[in-house]
């Protein structure tokens, strides 16, 4: 993209900064359209499961119902609560919102198809997912409302309960991989199961932490049967609760920006990413784009599919699940995977020369620097 705006004259720095913006603008644009896309197709697998029709009359076959949602919060009045906090009250949705689409920047859609390539790419994920329960807890105290505080107080509980299990579950993938670079984590599936096939998931020490990954992205992200912040008979809406108009829009739009987030990061880190399920060349022919969004749309409707058939856990079980189970469970398989990889060599084989080079990113990382230097880097 960088080499696209110099054709048109641009200097080398001011090129890559118009493309780094134009790709932060596409991705983003990107996000929220599927965004609204996947609240119709989740509105659509509900209803198809409790045996009625769904949204079916704006725009064809309901195509459009999303868009008119939004059209109507957008046109709506923005009610702040007297007694309520108005700057921090304010500001939650905009830092629940913004943190949902700041994850994306690291988030390969094919080979080369990422706005930043960073080394510590699931670091950066770690780091922002885990700023998300401040726009929460904001929203919760800010509100001046018992409900909604007692919300904010569950979902953050809730949150950082569940990140811990997924840390460490991570800590095995990036020991197979040797790398926390999330283009690197998905180059190295291939071929890795049974020579055969691109996925982590098909090792039986991998496969464990692949469920124990999918149930905590469940439950960081709110999803049922573990969507005890918004528990109807006490707490309505949850942290939600006062807000209208385009600020529980932006809470809506994050919350689903976060879904598919977990759902693509079950792709790329278990699942081979844009790489097709076979190791076999005539798949390759098709794009890893569609690869990459075919899977992560299953996921999707996997977490839709539970909505409508799972009942709620209670707040304890919730709890119980997490730190009685996942977390004990989480540790021995990365003291287990570890151990493994040692006794097998593996991280001999795994040397600086044997990683897989990163992807070209979408924009070069420095644009200072000069051109041979850049090269040979």
């Amino acid at each position: 993209m960088t080499a696209f705006f110099q054709s048109l004259g641009l200097s080398y720095e001011w090129a890559w900064t118009v493309a780094t913006v134009a790709a932060i603008v596409i991705v983003s644009l990107l996000v929220m359209f599927s965004v609204a896309m996947v609240i119709y197709v989740d509105r659509k697998v509900l209803g198809a499961i409790m045996l009625r029709r769904g949204p079916n009359v704006v725009g064809p076959f309901g195509l459009l119902q999303s868009f008119a949602d939004g059209l109507k919060v957008f046109l709506q009045e923005t009610i702040i609560p007297t007694a309520a906090n108005k700057g921090i009250f304010l500001l939650a949705p905009i830092i629940t919102f913004t943190v949902a689409l700041a994850a994306w920047a690291v988030i390969p859609f094919w080979d080369g198809g990422v706005i930043a390539d960073i080394n510590v790419g699931l670091l950066y994920i770690l780091a922002i997912s885990s700023m998300g329960v401040y726009g929460v807890v904001m929203s919760g105290w800010a509100s001046n409302s018992k409900y909604p505080f007692f919300s904010a107080m569950r979902a953050s509980a809730q949150m950082i309960s569940y990140e811990v299990s997924i840390g460490f579950v991570l800590v095995c993938v990036v020991l197979f991989a040797g790398t926390f670079n999330l283009s690197g984590i998905v180059n190295a599936q291939q071929g890795f199961g049974f020579g055969l096939i691109n996925a982590y998931a098909v090792h039986p020490l991998l496969f464990p932490m692949w469920v124990v990954f999918f149930i905590s992205a469940l439950a960081e992200t709110a999803r049922a049967p573990f969507d005890l912040t918004e528990a109807e008979s006490e707490l309505v809406a949850g942290y939600q609760t006062e807000y209208s108009s385009m600020s529980f829009a932006l809470f809506w739009l994050g919350e689903y920006a976060n879904i598919l987030l977990m759902c693509s990061l079950n792709t790329l880190l278990f699942w081979g990413g844009w790489l097709p399920p076979i190791d076999w060349a005539p798949l390759y022919l098709v794009p890893g784009i569609i690869w990459f969004l075919l899977k992560t749309f299953a996921f999707f409707l996997m977490f839709s599919w539970i909505w409508a058939t799972v009942p709620r856990y209670r707040y304890d079980q919730l709890m119980r699940l997490g730190w009685k189970v996942f977390l004990p469970m989480s540790l021995l398989f990365v003291a287990v995977t570890s151990g493994y990889l040692m006794a097998t060599g593996h991280f001999d084989k795994v040397s600086t020369a044997d990683m897989p080079a990163p992807a070209t990113e979408i924009v070069e990382a420095n644009p200072a620097q000069p051109t041979a230097v850049r090269g040979q880097s």
